[in-house]
């Protein structure tokens, strides 16, 4: 979709108030400006007569969209309701779309949990990586961007991003500078994942290494950073070569490993007898979310936490439910 431009349309300084306003509180919006963008267009090309937005001109506009899918057409039938409802803060008149009438929201895809043995067989399946004339680090990358992604929880546009002044090694962490909502942080490395930095920056001194060079670098065309999509490939190249499979026999998705990552923190949390909920805004805080409320997503009831909680509840609570059961005359 092609970026926005500019149509004769009543919606466009309502649209132009409501991005600037998201803007302000810390968000990207990219794909809704996108979304809007073809919105607009579309009104002033195929109603130029009545640009503005109607249920019947919603209509014909969600049928532009049935080459995506559901989950799609959805979110992006959902972006522009969302617009409607900051609309009707000002004009109680204004069209709003029913939500009843979209594409039915399908059950979000569990992720995989990575165990150790599977990184394990990543890291050997990473030294096995050859290196070329335009990526000639590239076992090492793949082999740091493993452990980064597995150990510090980090977003792959963050691995992608990261300079060699983003790493202090006297401190062994990372800054993580305006990613996701504009949020900054500091992320301590783990012994073991400090010890990896080490090796990858000793392989990394054979290339320039000027403090605002990317980290993990190719030399395409010039040294410069991997791209999130030339590292999410590189990956799934590499659980291709691991021989790593999902439940359902698919390739596990880069982004579970972030899952992992949060939902080991929470294993470790149990086994300690940890209290987590107190846990939890340190957890936000590591992995750059706005709150608990987006940490929440990555930690739903799967099998390892549900275990690990009933072991704790039973720990703290089982003696009162065995004195509570206890026949009357035994207690």
């Amino acid at each position: 979709m092609s970026t926005r431009q500019r149509f004769p349309s009543p919606l466009e300084p309502i649209v132009a108030r409501y991005l600037a306003l998201k803007a302000a509180l810390g968000r990207n919006y990219a794909t809704e400006r996108n979304v809007f963008a073809h919105l607009e267009r579309f009104l002033a090309t195929q109603l130029p007569d009545r640009p503005d937005l109607t249920a019947e001109s919603f209509a014909r506009w969600s049928t532009t969209l049935a080459h995506l899918t559901p989950t799609v057409r959805r979110k992006r039938m959902q972006i522009v309701r969302n617009f409607c409802l900051y609309r009707q803060r000002s004009d109680s008149h204004c069209f709003v779309p029913d939500s009843a009438g979209f594409p039915r929201r399908h059950a979000p895809r569990r992720p995989h949990l990575f165990t150790g043995q599977e990184i394990v067989r990543l890291l050997h399946a990473a030294k096995g990586l050859r290196p070329s004339s335009t990526s000639p680090l590239r076992p090492e990358v793949f082999r740091l961007a493993v452990v980064l992604l597995y150990t510090a929880g980090l977003r792959r546009g963050e691995l992608a991003r990261l300079t060699l002044a983003d790493y202090d090694p006297a401190e062994q962490t990372l800054a993580i500078r305006a990613t996701k909502f504009h949020k900054s942080r500091i992320v301590p490395l783990s012994r073991d994942a400090a010890n990896e930095m080490d090796a990858f920056l000793r392989a990394r001194r054979r290339l320039p290494h000027a403090s605002d060079t990317p980290l993990l670098c190719s030399c395409w065309r010039g040294l410069r950073c991997y791209t999130g999509q030339g590292l999410g490939h590189g990956l799934r190249d590499l659980f291709q070569r691991a021989g790593l499979r999902t439940a359902s026999g698919r390739l596990p998705r880069v982004h579970d490993m972030r899952h992992s990552f949060a939902l080991q923190a929470l294993r470790r949390w149990y086994d300690a007898g940890t209290d987590v909920q107190t846990k939890l805004p340190a957890l936000a805080a590591y992995m750059g979310h706005v709150s608990i409320v987006s940490t929440q997503h990555y930690l739903g009831f799967l099998e390892p936490v549900a275990e690990a909680a009933c072991e704790l509840f039973a720990r703290h609570c089982g003696p009162f439910l065995d004195a509570s059961s206890a026949p009357r005359g035994a207690r």
